[in-house]
């Protein structure tokens, strides 16, 4: 510590920089301001890109650990732990006009598929699966992943000569081959060998724009009905209960709300990215019951395009109900002329580090939304187009048929 000390001293470092007014013009205010019941952010929004430019572009003014790993550092029980110790390590980084974004290093090259012995709960943090989610979730209109960008950042300059944080100070070191490295320190995770490295100072990584502070957009995180079991041998009730949706159906909000046709749209977009760690979701309290559902943290999403995992469709299959709008966003993006992996191939060489994702994974993409279509088609078959299609502003009611035989 006493060395990083005097190294910043040395670059004059701690001076504190002149307050900075804040910008009614500026692309965070802007995005903050475009949220709304309909989403994050209006369909043709020159705020977002904008903001995904400002994210490329500015300067870092400070870096810092995010809030959950700073009270790993004090809260840690080491005993509960069963993931590999470090693989995820995120930053929250400051830019000018109070901008805000979440950094996540790359972790695993875009050619590599999540070995097939590795549970969902174990599985790498993919700085790439966060800016295919979003502009995957843009595609499909539902516009609830925040704004999120590729950056080579320079993690000498960009974090270890702007952080104020001396504990992330200290996990800087140079590798055998001369790269600047960093690790995530808590009780469990003070190892090198998990560290993320630049080339030699250069290094991958994503940036999700920040929400509102909770103090002037306060939100709810709720945990998802269809939660997996977080150990090697358990089963949720879902997983073994083809009837699991008739209960969900009786419990407040589910009951009366939209909000089972959001749970649905939400696994519609997790199956096609073939996320299996929806444990929690979160949606402003300003809307009400009716509000929408934030798609965050999509880092363990694009793990392996050879494996469609349909068990994440449970609520659509189990519960027989999809959006009007959903569906045919989803019927559009299999025509030809608008194919889903054409549709993301050409969005996703906006981003500065692309190609974002391989080509398996794109056409993945296509075949997963076939599975969601027939399965769709199956419900329709069984209790008919007027029970299954909902109208996006009322929640239909639940057939009254046993659904057993369709199963998960």
């Amino acid at each position: 510590s006493r060395r990083h000390k005097l190294y910043r001293e040395e670059l004059n470092l701690t001076s504190l920089a002149a307050p900075l007014p804040l910008r009614p013009e500026s692309s965070w205010l802007q995005f903050h301001l475009g949220i709304s019941r309909d989403g994050l952010y209006p369909r043709s929004s020159p705020a977002i890109n904008r903001l995904l430019r400002d994210m490329q572009e500015f300067p870092t003014i400070s870096a810092d650990y995010s809030q959950d790993e700073k009270a790993l550092l004090g809260a840690c029980d080491c005993s509960q732990i069963v993931k590999p110790s470090g693989v995820h390590l995120k930053l929250v980084l400051r830019f000018q006009d109070f901008g805000k974004a979440m950094f996540k290093p790359m972790r695993q090259k875009r050619e590599e598929e999540t070995p097939e012995d590795f549970f969902y709960f174990v599985d790498f943090q993919r700085h790439n699966a966060e800016i295919a989610a979003f502009h995957l979730d843009r595609i499909l209109d539902f516009r609830r992943v925040p704004p999120t960008v590729g950056r080579l950042i320079n993690v000498t300059k960009e974090i270890l000569e702007v952080t104020k944080n001396e504990v992330l100070q200290s996990v800087f070191f140079v590798s055998p081959a001369s790269n600047v490295c960093f690790f995530a320190k808590c009780p469990y995770m003070c190892k090198t060998e998990y560290a993320v490295c630049g080339n030699p100072h250069l290094l991958e990584g994503s940036l999700s724009a920040f929400l509102p502070s909770l103090n002037l957009a306060p939100r709810l995180s709720i945990p998802n009905p269809w939660i997996r079991s977080y150990s090697f041998d358990g089963k949720e009730e879902w997983e073994v209960n083809p009837l699991y949706c008739n209960t969900v159906r009786e419990i407040y909000p589910y009951s009366n709300s939209n909000r089972l046709l959001n749970i649905v749209d939400m696994a519609i977009f997790d199956f096609l990215i073939g996320n299996m760690d929806r444990h929690h979701y979160e949606m402003f309290t300003k809307f009400g019951d009716d509000g929408f559902l934030l798609h965050l943290d999509n880092a363990r999403g694009f793990g392996r395009h050879s494996h469609d995992e349909t068990s994440i469709l449970a609520p659509l299959s189990q519960c027989c109900i999809i959006k009007r709008t959903t569906l045919q966003r989803l019927q559009l993006l299999a025509e030809p002329e608008y194919r889903l992996s054409d549709v993301m191939r050409e969005s996703l060489l906006q981003d500065p580090l692309a190609p974002v994702l391989t080509e398996p994974h794109l056409l993945a993409l296509d075949r997963r939304l076939q599975l969601i279509l027939e399965a769709v088609g199956r419900c329709i078959d069984t209790f008919g187009e007027a029970t299954v299609v909902a109208n996006d502003t009322a929640q239909p009611q639940a057939p009254a048929s046993d659904r057993a035989k369709l199963g998960t």
